[in-house]
């Protein structure tokens, strides 16, 4: 989601914050299912020192996993999951994890690919037909493989400026996902399919559509049946279920960029039913699923080769890392390699995800407050390399 929305939102949340509330620290128990050793990791102290010098900054609280293939699994937290309520940030907190999910979805698309029941070069209008397809320009000859990699040109609802205003007007409205397309209804499309890529939130609110028109159920149960349960993703879960369900960590916002935080965990109703965001988990989970997707365990090699398939945008961003779109995948070129990632935003919270194709080295963190001056410590560009650089080897 863009930063000029959520500008917008800080001054809305001026007026409209809800008072934090008084909730019992048992709430936030949670516990693994593995043995954890990562106090006898060899870097254990180094990783919990980059935690707490990332908190110790203004960040509110954050937690971490860290895989390399000669040390194993290290997982750590710092700082808080409850400010209001005085609680510690533990590593088995889950927390909403936004367009991460994108990856899982694009997954679970190749994976209905695999089955027969789909072809990535279909055009998404051979499956969904009405506004979403007559009302959005480029729908109607976008393909599949043009949604997952953001190659379709088309608008993305969220820098709507009649859809921001909606959002802070009624920002704890609970939006479906027609009502989020409605407001990329009649936009003109970026570019042709194909000629570039840009990110798009609308392409993948149409990609849950087409999953749910397949096999006739909500595209977050489908995740379950194909993701979650088989890989034993055991905190993972997706908010229409269950919006702030019980375990989940409150979230923060930097609303006047001077680490004064207001809390914001009820601020996030317009992803709660779409495959563009909505997904909560903890960096745990996410590391096993991301592990097994490069390793072959979800999907087979052919689907993987397609899906680490780049491009490049013709203008890149110069003050992020060199990158290309994959199928709901991302790589970037960093001082320590090649990485493949893919981060996510909410309101008062991100996470980013990173593979090592090298050497398979995973790093997935999440913090439960972003804007302002905390997104220079947790999502920038030196952000990120900081962060690679204390756990890549």
């Amino acid at each position: 989601m863009n930063k000029i929305f959520y500008l917008i939102l800080a001054l809305f949340l001026l007026f409209s914050c809800k008072k934090s509330e008084t909730i019992e620290t048992t709430f936030y128990d949670c516990n693994f299912n593995f043995s954890d050793s990562s106090s006898t990791n060899p870097d254990n102290n180094k990783y919990q020192s980059l935690l707490d010098a990332i908190t110790s900054s203004g960040v509110v609280g954050i937690t971490m996993s860290v895989y390399h293939p000669h040390t194993g699994i290290w997982v750590g937290a710092s700082g808080k999951s409850d400010l209001y309520n005085n609680v510690n940030m533990e590593p088995c907190n889950i927390s909403r994890v936004g367009s991460t999910v994108k990856m899982f979805t694009a997954t679970t698309i190749l994976k209905l690919m695999e089955e027969g029941k789909l072809n990535l070069d279909d055009r998404i209008s051979s499956y969904l037909q009405g506004d979403v397809i007559n009302k959005i320009e480029n729908a109607d000859k976008a393909t599949i493989r043009q949604l997952l990699q953001h190659s379709s040109g088309i608008y993305n609802y969220i820098q709507n400026l009649k859809f921001q205003t909606a959002s802070l007007n009624d920002f704890i409205r609970e939006w479906k996902p027609n009502d989020l397309l409605n407001y990329a209804y009649n936009q003109k499309a970026y570019f042709q399919p194909d000629e570039d890529v840009r990110y798009s939130n609308t392409g993948y609110v149409l990609l849950g559509l087409l999953i749910e028109k397949i096999e006739g159920k909500p595209f977050y149960k489908v995740f379950e049946e194909k993701l979650f349960i088989p890989l034993g993703l055991t905190m993972t879960k997706f908010a229409a279920e269950d919006h702030i369900p019980y375990g989940i960590v409150r979230g923060y916002i930097d609303m006047y960029s001077n680490l004064q935080v207001v809390e914001s965990t009820y601020y996030s109703g317009w992803d709660y039913y779409t495959a563009d965001g909505g997904l909560i988990s903890n960096p745990y989970d996410m590391n096993v699923f991301f592990r097994a997707l490069m390793n072959g365990q979800i999907i087979n090699s052919n689907s993987l080769n397609q899906m680490l398939t780049w491009k490049a945008p013709k203008e890149p961003d110069p003050s992020f890392f060199p990158i290309s779109y994959g199928l709901g995948i991302f790589k970037i070129e960093t001082d320590k390699g090649i990485a493949y990632l893919h981060s996510g935003d909410a309101v008062g919270y991100y996470a980013n995800m990173l593979y090592f194709p090298s050497d398979s080295t995973t790093i997935v963190y999440a913090v439960n407050s972003n804007y302002g001056k905390i997104d220079q410590f947790v999502s920038t560009k030196e952000a990120v390399e900081k962060i690679i650089n204390e756990t890549k080897e």
